[in-house]
Order: structure tokens, then sequence, then C-alpha cells
């Protein structure tokens, strides 16, 4: 008889995702300024590097944008994040200068290791790098790199790394064509 899963030997005690007091002050933070309808850009930028991230120039937040552990966020130079989007990042994610998250998309640092009988955590970082766009809708997996200038287009999953320079449509997402920008 196959083995089954046993949600009571579920522990994932070596994951320390950072202080508790300071886990529980954000949840209140990303609550009232970021998963809202705050209209303050800059406040949100201010209130994210206060927990840790490190935020470049020019950067885009619309409303109702969850971020998990803001210490676990690096984003870049002219970044554009759309409503909507849920940033669980249990690891780093990093978005690079001139990338656009586009709204409901969400970005998945986590996940069970589902051969395993405790259900196991497993955890990866997720690297957008510059230029690229992961579309409405779209889901981005742990241990993903979405190649520089890549396309991920409207409710698409990259369950694995995307190419550079290439649009990837479906789920899982594969390449459909060369990215090619035009003046």
């Amino acid at each position: 008889m196959p083995l089954k899963t046993d949600l009571s030997k579920f522990n994932n005690d070596w994951y320390k995702p950072g202080n508790p007091v300071k886990r529980i002050i954000w949840y209140f933070m990303n609550a009232a300024f970021l998963n809202s309808s705050f209209p303050f850009n800059s406040i949100k930028i201010a209130l994210l590097k206060l927990f840790g991230a490190k935020i470049g120039t020019g950067v885009v937040i619309k409303p109702y944008v969850n971020v998990k552990y803001p210490w676990n966020l690096r984003i870049g130079n002219y970044v554009w994040i759309g409503e909507k989007v849920w940033i669980d990042n249990l690891g780093t994610v990093e978005l690079q200068n001139n990338t656009c998250v586009s709204q409901g998309a969400m970005l998945l640092c986590g996940n069970h290791h589902y051969r395993k009988v405790a259900f196991d955590l497993i955890v990866g970082n997720i690297t957008i790098e510059e230029g690229a766009w992961v579309g409405a809708q779209c889901v981005v997996c742990p241990g993903v790199r979405i190649g520089t200038h890549a396309v991920l287009t409207v409710n698409s999953v990259a369950t694995s790394h995307l190419l550079p320079w290439s649009i990837y449509q479906g789920n899982p997402a594969q390449k459909i064509k060369d990215r090619v920008i035009k003046e």
C-alpha cells in the first residue's frame, strides 16, 4: 500500500522568516497601506523600505498589492506593480529595472513537496530580469528566473525558467515566439 500524506507530521521549524513581532507589525501595515485602496505611492515605498525592502527610483505600486515579507524584496528602477499583485516572498523576490508585474499576478516563493509524507515546505527565490513583463493573472512559481525582456502572457504559469527575449504562454508556459521591440 502506498504511503499517504500525514499533515500531523508537517514541520517547518527550519524556516525562519523573521522576527515574530516585526512580522505582526508588518501584517497590519501591509493591510492598511499596501493591500488597500491607499493612494500614495511614496508612502507605500517608504513603508516597504522601513521594513527592509531595497527599492530603486521611479517605482509604481498600485492599490491592493500584498507583500508577505518586505525584507525579502528587491526592486530596481522604474518597476511597475499592478493592482492586486500578490508577492508571497517566503524567499527573495528580485524585480530588476524596467520590469512590469501586471494586475492580479502571483509571485509564489513557496510550495509543498507532494512526494513527502509530511508535505514539506519548499522555498525558492524568484528573479524577474530587466525589461521582463509578467502579464495579468499570471503565476510565477518558486525558483523561477524570467530572463531579460521575456514576456509571460496573460493567465500563464511559469513553472521553470523563461529564456531572454522570448514570449511564453499557457500552463505550463511554453515559448511561442521571440520578442522583438520596435521604436
